[in-house]
């Protein structure tokens, strides 16, 4: 069976319809390179034969792009091999393009990367108006750039500024506003009206050429040589440099083959476009990316780390005790997925003010014109807002979201849990206390779960589930699926103190603050983190986060170590934050005072008394920042590996995915394990030995690292 249908009708109207054998999505794969050859070869034969060509597709969706299997496998020394195929790929789908018969192409559904790029080969662009459709070149998101011609085309169909977006950025559009921005030239209603109108304007033009290979052509807006176009270019490395910190090489690409292509005449400009797409698809940042947030991330959304045993499951109402930040927050998050949310806390007043939330979150997107007024109208319905817990009857899951302290969580537990109905389930948002301590409050330890959010709650996609010692499988399956439904990324660790989340996160912000409290200037400290690839510096995180609330989390975590007969080990850091909070009155951003200052009406800035009474001044002038990059990453990735060796990470694929999406760990290492996999696990460990003989023992390898290192094996 051929990937690609080859059908002429009576009007000599050629429809090339793609359809990959046992897969449920058209790819770039090897398959559909041969079958495009062999097609190519038959249209060339057939070309009197033929008064224009469709086309089109037999799956749901159009065209899915590469095959992220085939592109995560090549390596280095296959890049000769890698790159002859690109080429003559794209000098088929040339050869299409410039064979003097209008060629349209029928989007019934996603065309993305790759699938994109074939429509932009064709002469005339149209798509079914339904939601269902995507257009874009998501591929940078992946650490990859588009390969197949949209470098050479995009940028001679709309200009190289109005291009620029979709390639670097990934933008997807769906079918009218892809109209709008002229990726695509027309939209149907259905599948018959997109044929139909492929026929027509086929018959209408019989003779139909890119404009590109029209002769006078100019690229829309100027060539890279022009003044108004040269002036952007001028700044836009710079621009580009600000927001990728060096650690994304794909945009660069991008921007290299776009504006070099734009120079040449297409088929030179295509191959510049191979050349810079075998670098990076031989890169190790494309293979972490891609590792990480294609197949790692489809697995979990997938259930992987579900029980299979319990039934799928659907929450319709959900308590949620507490309306501040958080609370408020997961209120909106469900709210907005058609949940019924019991808002509660200890007033009517205290839990209307947690509701605004959502009334202001959700009066932004009627502005935006992203929803109307009935539908805003409609969510807050669905939000009670209480200081009753009789009105938490007929929950089937509550979430207790309130402060952390041990004694108050025990209460509003007690007080909250008789109101489930029958196999309903109790939830914390604790993000330090262990799962099982909290459960002891519970009558049915069974049914008690850590859900642990993240702040901003409507904004950050990831909630880590934690397993108490005597937590159910069924309860874990319910919290699994209660956070897919509501659009979030789910993984699931075992009971620690801190889980993996906030130990690992509480080791980059310690390691920053023990970097200045060392010496070094906070503005290096700060540089180096977002220069590794984190999205905050760890002193205006921890501003964030408060340092009052950091030490009440540390005094509240080293009593309840103690009370259990352990041993507390001091941080380094923790005598700056007692310093800083005690002796200063600096608690953080919501006190308006941290290790920045908050003026009214501007921009924050690093607390000037910062550098007189921490910074030396020999070790601020010779900063090595390659050293302090490592130092917070290293300390992450070793804090992961005590949690994979604790048993408290269930699997590397959850390990990285929580780094990232929970942490910010640097995306672009494919998350805190695979960064050490692609440093390379022998190396790592000798380094991490060096780090901890200079800096404390803090980095000192794990066990499991070691045994690693020694059979030269990976974390899969």
């Amino acid at each position: 069976m051929t990937a690609i249908h080859y059908d002429i009708d009576s009007d000599k109207i050629l429809t090339l319809t793609i359809d990959m054998p046992g897969q449920s999505a058209n790819t770039m794969n090897s398959e559909f390179r041969t079958a495009l050859t062999d097609t190519v070869t038959r249209v060339k034969a057939d070309a009197d034969k033929i008064s224009g060509i469709i086309i089109a597709s037999a799956k749901k969706t159009f065209f899915a792009g590469g095959d992220l299997k085939e592109l995560i496998g090549v390596t280095p020394d296959q890049a000769e091999n890698f790159f002859n195929l690109i080429v003559q790929l794209k000098q088929q789908m040339r050869t299409l393009e410039t064979l003097g018969k209008p060629v349209v192409a029928a989007i019934n559904g996603a065309a993305l990367g790759g699938g994109y790029e074939l429509c932009l080969a064709c002469h005339h662009r149209i798509a079914i108006d339904d939601p269902s459709v995507k257009i874009g070149l998501p591929e940078v998101t992946l650490g990859l750039l588009p390969g197949g011609g949209a470098c050479v085309r995009l940028p001679r169909l709309l200009g190289l500024e109005k291009a620029f977006p979709f390639l670097m950025e990934g933008k997807q559009l769906n079918a009218a506003k892809a109209l709008k921005a002229g990726m695509i030239d027309d939209l149907a209603k259905d599948q018959d009206d997109l044929m139909a109108k492929a026929r027509t304007w086929i018959l209408a033009h019989p003779q139909s050429k890119q404009p590109w290979d029209t002769k006078g052509f100019k690229i829309p807006g100027g060539s890279p040589s022009s003044p108004a176009v040269a002036q952007i270019l001028a700044i836009a490395p710079a621009m580009l440099k600000s927001k990728t910190k060096g650690c994304y090489p794909a945009p660069e690409a991008i921007m290299a083959a776009a504006v070099e292509g734009a120079q040449v005449d297409v088929d030179t400009a295509d191959r510049i476009e191979a050349r810079y797409f075998t670098q990076i698809v031989c890169g190790k940042v494309s293979k972490n990316m891609i590792s990480t947030f294609w197949f790692g991330l489809n697995a979990i959304k997938a259930g992987s780390s579900r029980p299979d045993g319990p039934a799928q499951s659907k929450v319709t109402k959900v308590g949620i005790l507490g309306a501040g930040m958080m609370g408020a927050g997961i209120a909106y998050s469900s709210a907005t997925r058609g949940l019924d949310v019991v808002l509660k806390d200890v007033s009517n007043e205290n839990a209307e003010k947690g509701k605004a939330y959502s009334e202001k979150l959700l009066a932004k997107k009627v502005s935006r014109g992203q929803m109307d007024e009935e539908a805003k109208a409609g969510i807050l319905a669905r939000i009670k807002a209480t200081g009753d817990a009789a009105d938490l009857a007929g929950c089937d899951l509550i979430i207790e979201a309130v402060f952390e302290d041990s004694g108050l969580k025990a209460k509003v537990t007690q007080e909250a849990e008789p109101k489930l109905v029958a196999g309903g389930i109790f939830a914390s948002n604790t993000s330090t206390i262990p799962i099982t301590q909290l459960a002891e409050a519970s009558a049915h330890p069974e049914k008690f779960i850590g859900l642990h959010f993240f702040s901003p709650v409507d904004k950050m996609p990831l909630v880590e589930i934690i397993v108490g010692a005597k937590t159910s499988d069924e309860t874990l399956a319910k919290a699994f699926d209660y956070v897919l439904q509501i659009g979030k990324t789910p993984i699931v660790v075992n009971d620690s103190r801190g889980f993996f989340t906030s130990r690992v996160f509480g080791t980059f912000v310690n390691e920053g603050i023990t970097l200045l409290g060392e010496g070094f200037h906070p503005a290096s400290v700060e540089n180096a983190a977002l220069l590794a690839g984190m999205p905050v510096g760890p002193l205006a995180i921890c501003d964030e986060v408060s340092l009052s609330l950091t030490t009440h989390i540390r005094d509240q975590s080293k009593k309840d170590v103690e009370a259990a007969g352990g041993t507390w080990h001091a941080h380094p850091a923790e005598q700056v934050i007692d310093d800083m909070v005690s002796n200063h009155d600096r608690k953080g951003k919501a006190a308006g005072a941290g290790f920045y200052e908050y003026p009214a009406n501007g921009k924050k800035y690093l607390w000037p008394e910062l550098e007189s009474r921490y910074v030396d001044a020999d070790k601020a002038r010779n900063a090595d920042l390659t050293l302090l990059k490592e130092r917070m990453l290293f300390i992450q990735s070793i804090e992961t590996v005590r949690c994979m060796e604790e048993s408290v990470l269930r699997s590397v694929r959850d390990a990285n995915i929580g780094s990232i999406f929970g942490i910010g760990f640097a995306a672009w290492t494919g998350g805190a394990l695979q960064y050490i996999n692609q440093y390379g696990v022998t190396q790592f460990v000798a380094r991490a030995d060096e780090l901890a003989d200079s800096f404390g023992e803090r980095f000192r390898p794990p066990q499991l690292l070691r045994d690693k290192a020694a059979s030269n094996e990976s974390f899969h």
